[in-house]
């Protein structure tokens, strides 16, 4: 019996032991699971037909396909905005812009004698009000890093006042004067990008740098926002890549500017990068990565002209038409996501907020989502993602007082279900569209179904006075011959 026992005991004793040693060789890894890393890539002004994996036959992104087919592809994903700094602010607050009353690229375009409507006095920076989500990660120890366009406020305003602890590149401008050394604002350099060499390409120098961030920081769970400038104008590419698609181009196809096609696949090859630094550090299990645009392709003249063609899709950048608002969208979330899933939801920027706060599972991030919070107009993809819900039922609204430089009116949208409803500012003129047999928006039902379409300019109307958004009001010097004048933002 006392050898019974005492085999028993040394049983015991070894698997006590065995416990506490194999708990503390998985402390580490079980800390990171609880704290994902997070990799946000935001392209500018890339098209919803940009990539191959959304149909594009002339672009070639073998890296960005790639992660599609490990991850999800959101077929109906759409920014908050048809220009860029509102949909940013949307990223980082989970708030449509007009409930942020930043509804305009920054500065936004002065009013002109042609408008019959005067622009709201819309905010020209972020709040440091808004609690962005580097600073609620920054709570649970994620260290952030903003590497690329900010275009969310100057001086005082920078990243590194909204709980980012590095800012490369991010200022309160939306463009750079050239893609190649030395990057340039008004004759400034772009911050920490001061030095660099003769040939340099800005897509290549922010990657690096973003490869810098990751390698400092892999210990430690960390949030990298890379808001690239590209493919917004001006179009610059490398020489032998522009070379290789002037003589892949097609003529008579949709899609045939070489340039554009030289600045997709650099891109392409950034995330190609990222995704292959993070298998090498053995940290690309626990790191969750998103890739999406800030608003539809520029399809209409701005600058020398449009850089690419939305088609089937109607309208570009600017516009409320598909073609301005529905964007690619990628999510990878290793150990959750299903490989090669394809989501037909339509989801917006506003909720890439609460899903990467949900991910992470942290303290602070559960409180605020645990909070009922009137602002939060995001819900979290979480459930999509784990595949739990195949939709949510829910409308998806638009604001957008401004005249855009790509010609379009001032407007505002909802989109529920298959249903699809624009307003015009100035004439009170509806359209409806059912998306699902009319994804070119070609058929305007408004008149041939005036209930759906009362019943969506209602929810519409209800809507922008519950977030308070800004409304135009008459142009007293209103001069219908005056053209307007292009230029270049957002």
């Amino acid at each position: 019996m006392k050898n019974y026992l005492r085999r028993a005991r040394d049983l015991i004793t070894s698997f006590l032991a065995g416990v506490f040693f194999c708990g503390n060789l998985s402390a580490e890894p079980a800390r990171a699971t609880q704290s994902p890393n997070i990799v946000f890539i935001l392209a500018d002004d890339l098209g919803w037909k940009d990539l191959s994996c959304y149909g594009s036959t002339f672009y070639k992104t073998p890296h960005l396909d790639r992660l599609a087919k490990e991850g999800v592809r959101f077929t109906d994903a759409y920014a908050a905005s048809p220009v860029c700094s509102p949909t940013r602010a949307s990223i980082l607050t989970g708030k449509y812009p007009a409930r942020l009353h930043l509804t305009d690229w920054l500065p936004g375009r002065s009013d002109r004698p042609d408008q019959k409507l005067l622009r709201p006095a819309f905010l020209n920076q972020l709040p440091l009000e808004e609690q962005t989500l580097a600073e609620i990660l920054k709570e649970d120890g994620y260290i952030s890093a903003s590497i690329g366009k900010w275009h969310l406020g100057g001086k005082g305003f920078e990243p590194e006042k909204q709980g980012f602890a590095l800012n490369i590149g991010g200022t309160e401008s939306g463009m750079p004067e050239t893609y190649f050394f030395p990057y340039r604002l008004r004759r400034e350099a772009l911050p920490r990008l001061e030095q660099g060499t003769k040939g340099e390409y800005l897509t290549d120098r922010l990657t690096d740098e973003a490869i810098r961030f990751i390698e400092k920081n892999q210990q430690k769970p960390f949030f990298l926002y890379l808001p690239h400038f590209a493919v917004h104008v001006p179009l610059n590419a490398k020489a032998e890549l522009i070379r290789k698609y002037n003589r892949a181009a097609k003529p008579g196809d949709s899609q045939t500017n070489a340039v554009y096609a030289a600045m997709i696949e650099s891109l392409d090859d950034s995330v190609g990068r990222i995704l292959t630094k993070l298998e090498q550090l053995h940290i690309a299990e626990n790191t969750v990565v998103f890739f999406t645009s800030d608003n539809g392709g520029l399809a209409s003249g701005e600058g020398p002209g449009p850089s690419t063609s939305n088609e089937p899709l109607r309208g570009g950048k600017g516009h409320l038409h598909e073609g301005g608002i529905r964007v690619p969208l990628l999510v990878k979330w290793p150990g959750v996501t299903r490989a090669g899933t394809v989501s037909q939801t339509a989801v917006s920027s506003i909720d890439y907020f609460p899903t990467l706060l949900e991910m992470t599972g942290q303290k602070s991030a559960r409180n605020l989502l645990s909070k009922t919070n009137s602002e939060m107009d995001g819900l979290s993809l979480v459930p999509l993602l784990r595949e739990k819900t195949n939709s949510f039922s829910r409308p998806l609204y638009w604001h957008y007082p401004h005249y855009s430089n790509q010609g379009n009116k001032p407007g505002g949208a909802i989109r529920e279900g298959d249903f699809k409803l624009i307003e015009d500012y100035e004439t009170g003129r509806l359209e409806l569209y059912n998306l699902k047999e009319d994804l070119s928006e070609k058929n305007n039902l408004a008149k041939a179904n005036p209930q759906k379409a009362n019943q969506l300019e209602q929810k519409l109307d209800l809507w922008r006075r519950n977030v308070k958004a800004q409304m135009m009001l008459p142009n007293p010097d209103f001069i219908p011959a005056r053209t307007n004048q292009k230029s270049s933002g957002g």
